[in-house]
């Protein structure tokens, strides 16, 4: 498909472990010979948007496919000062096996949202560290322990901008695609799919039960004391709450001019080893929304009313 004479954002979405289904959605975005000019990402959305920013989307692509649960442990720097993980472990990572760069020196033009904790104020990163910018964007609360920019403390972009349409309009971008992985959350999200939700190993599965870290689930029907939640359940389902309702008002008053929407409501907080079944279903969203923004590029990029 021929450039066109427009700039097109892509605002990738919060979600935690469901953010991998990014990478698939930016497979048939190339596919298809579609290339935004502007990456923003919130929270997960900013690790996957970065990485694409900077030309590294196959490396990444090719860590995330080869976790597993053992893997996913073992970045986490357990603690229980102001959150349940450092994240010096997977920041070390990160440090060892990509470059980090400023934000501004990027290949494609990229920002990503944070949450002052102090204030509450939405803070959009736009220079400086990329890994910085990204470990602030993700810090989960309760989960991962605020970051530091400049002096402040900032916790995850999700609790103020889950899909960032306007940082998108803000840089620049004429045509706005984004990815809303939380949409079908509520609900559905109560009951695991256990014929694609893999179980954890026993020792893994005793290991997290003492720490109090959950998957991000609750059963469905009637509830027992026995099958009170963990605090990291009650943490992830409350914020995902928040994030469902946040979004909806956000992008009604911000609508993007495609918005593409995976299914992911049998994916849990930590199921990060899970990027395969992410990744294909961001593909077959995509896929789905294919014909629509193909349609709007040919348009001239005259704005589509929502559905």
């Amino acid at each position: 498909m021929a450039r066109p004479p427009f700039r097109i954002g892509l605002a990738l979405g919060s979600g935690s472990a469901r953010g991998w289904s990014h990478i698939g959605v930016i497979r048939v975005l190339e596919r298809a010979g579609i290339a935004p000019d502007i990456v923003c990402g919130t929270s997960i959305g900013a690790l996957v948007g970065a990485a694409y920013a900077d030309g590294q989307l196959d490396r990444l692509e090719r860590w995330v496919t080869g976790l597993t649960w053992q893997a996913v442990v073992g970045l986490l720097d357990f603690t229980t000062d102001g959150g349940l993980i450092r994240g010096d472990r997977l920041r070390a990572f990160f440090s060892e096996h990509f470059r980090d760069k400023d934000v501004a020196a990027l290949p494609k033009a990229f920002g990503t949202v944070a949450t002052e904790l102090v204030t509450g104020r939405e803070v959009w990163l736009r220079s400086g560290s990329v890994f910085e910018a990204v470990r602030a964007s993700m810090a989960l609360p309760g989960l991962f322990t605020p970051a530091q920019v400049d002096g402040r403390l900032m916790v995850d972009g999700g609790l103020v901008n889950p899909v960032p349409v306007s940082l998108c309009r803000a840089m620049g971008a004429d045509i706005v695609i984004a990815v809303d992985l939380n949409w079908d959350l509520m609900g559905r999200h109560y009951s695991a799919d256990v014929e694609t939700a893999q179980p954890m190993p026993g020792a893994l599965a005793s290991l997290l039960g003492k720490l109090p870290l959950g998957l991000g689930r609750l059963k469905s029907g009637p509830v027992t004391s026995d099958d009170m939640p963990s605090i990291l359940d009650v943490i992830s389902i409350s914020l995902n709450i928040m994030q469902v309702r946040i979004t909806r008002s956000r992008l009604a008053g911000e609508p993007a001019d495609v918005l593409i929407r995976p299914r992911l409501a049998n994916f849990a907080l930590m199921d990060y080893h899970r990027a395969g079944a992410a990744i294909a279903e961001g593909e077959r969203a995509a896929e789905q929304e294919l014909p629509e923004l193909r349609e709007l590029l040919r348009s001239g990029g005259t704005m589509i009313p929502p559905n």
